[in-house]
């Protein structure tokens, strides 16, 4: 990542005339893990990025207060769905689901199965809802709230019905794949907000345990001024399905759905958007422009990228290095790199450290503990919390919300990132430059007209090339 405007992390960790600078720190929380590298003496004090109180700190605690009983309704009942749905039964006591709705009877009826045979929650037969059409008859089957995890290109489209019909809603991440649903999802978050909605994301590193206490930490100004960043997405090649006798045009691409862009946003904004995200949030940073490349080496079937490779430049000049591919056989890496004036944090390696500018780690992230005596009279360390899914901590944020009438909007945030992954999607597949205020003007819209559950025009679906404008 070599521009004008950023520090390499070679040269941060080369200047060891400032890594002197870093003194003892003081741990501010019974989460985490600090060595000294001045022998003792009293640190400087930190100057924070921002100012406690200024930025938004969930509450986790293992389980959601108790209150009102909340009724949801599932749109989506795939594996994400069928996970959410239990990510949001765990998270609280007196919480239920009473409706289901997919594109598919099976997928539905499945969902149904296992919430009888695993909590014993009986869906009527008509409370559940088959069709592309199937959210409405959701939103309006008398529930509380919603939980949308559908393909990402429907979610603006059902997150925008949900608050117009005044529900909470948690909405599955990507929540746009296009520039189209990217406004439509910020237009409708305002609305969510005017009515004292509360609207959590998956985006679940936003409720990972580790995540927080080192956002806190960075606010708190322990790496100094963010300065650039790398953020990784490498992993095997994800699932397909092969078309079968008798499935429709859109009844194959929607069953095979994370290998479609239309569907799925392609997997930079689908999976990759993760990592992204994290850099967004904790600098506040949007990009104002993206320069990447990708190409298809592997992939099976659908008609996406395996790869990309994205420079984002941020506002302030800094710059973002992003790098995502699906190809079995590869080095694997899922992590985040942010270097900083007098430091660096960094999740590669399953820690969840913060180094110095000589490599010292300087605060590591370990489970906050407390001490209890065993059945043998010893005094050991017992974790305080047992709770540390981050897929069912955004359901305990999300109900605690509700139950506490503290109106909470996330949709707007996660749009930014979105739009992140979007332009490096878009400079990807073209070649071109993409700024940030020319793509969320653009009219670009990957719905295809003809959606409908029988014959579809395929012949748009191709593999794009660098070099050659999008016909979108």
């Amino acid at each position: 990542m070599k521009k004008e405007n950023s520090i390499s992390r070679r040269s941060f960790l080369k200047s060891s005339a400032m890594a002197g600078a870093l003194g003892a720190i003081g741990t501010g929380s019974a989460a985490s893990v600090l060595t000294s590298c001045d022998g003792g003496k009293k640190a400087n004090a930190l100057k924070p990025l921002k100012e406690p109180g200024t930025y938004y700190i969930p509450e986790l605690p293992d389980l959601a207060s108790d209150g009102k009983e909340i009724k949801a309704g599932v749109i989506g009942c795939g594996g994400r769905g069928s996970g959410a749905t239990f990510n949001f039964l765990n998270a609280a006591n007196g919480v239920t689901i009473v409706a289901l709705g997919d594109t598919f009877q099976d997928r539905v009826d499945g969902l149904a199965d296992k919430l009888k045979k695993e909590k014993n929650i009986d869906i009527p037969a008509d409370k559940r809802f088959v069709g592309l059409d199937a959210y409405k008859q959701v939103i309006d089957s008398g529930v509380d709230v919603v939980i949308v995890a559908t393909p990402p290109v429907f979610r603006p489209v059902h997150f925008q019905y949900a608050v117009e019909k005044n529900k909470h809603a948690f909405l599955e991440k990507p929540i746009c794949v296009d520039p189209a649903g990217y406004r439509t999802i910020m237009a409708t978050a305002k609305q969510a907000a005017a009515k004292n909605l509360c609207v959590v994301t998956g985006t679940q590193r936003h409720h990972q345990r580790n995540y927080v206490e080192s956002y806190k930490k960075i606010m708190e100004g322990m790496i100094g001024e963010i300065t650039g960043g790398c953020v990784y997405w490498n992993q095997n090649m994800l699932w397909y399905r092969d078309r079968q006798p008798g499935w429709s045009d859109c009844e194959y691409m929607i069953k095979d759905w994370v290998n479609w862009k239309w569907l799925s946003g392609d997997h930079i904004v689908e999976q990759h958007v993760h990592n992204i995200d994290v850099f967004t949030w904790f600098s506040g940073l949007k990009p104002v422009k993206a320069v990447g490349f990708g190409s298809r080496q592997r992939r099976i079937t659908g008609d996406q990228f395996d790869n990309f490779s994205i420079d984002f430049t941020m506002e302030n000049g800094i710059h973002l290095h992003s790098m995502s591919r699906q190809i079995d056989g590869c080095a694997n890496n899922v992590s985040e790199f942010i270097q900083g004036t007098k430091g660096s944090w960094s999740t590669a390696n399953n820690e969840t450290v913060i180094k110095d500018l000589a490599g010292n780690v300087i605060w590591k992230y370990e489970p906050e503990t407390r001490k209890e005596k065993n059945e043998n009279g010893e005094e050991v360390a017992v974790e305080i919390y047992q709770q540390n899914d981050p897929y069912t901590l955004e359901h305990v944020n999300w109900i605690n919300c509700i139950r506490k009438n503290t109106p909470i909007e996330q949709a707007s945030e996660t749009a930014v990132s979105n739009m992140a992954a979007i332009m490096g999607r878009e400079s990807a597949y073209t070649g071109a430059e993409v700024t940030w205020d020319a793509m969320t003007a653009s009219p670009l819209d990957y719905t295809p007209k003809d959606l409908n559950l029988g014959k579809m025009d395929m012949s748009g679906f191709v593999v794009p090339v660098p070099g050659k404008p999008l016909d979108k």
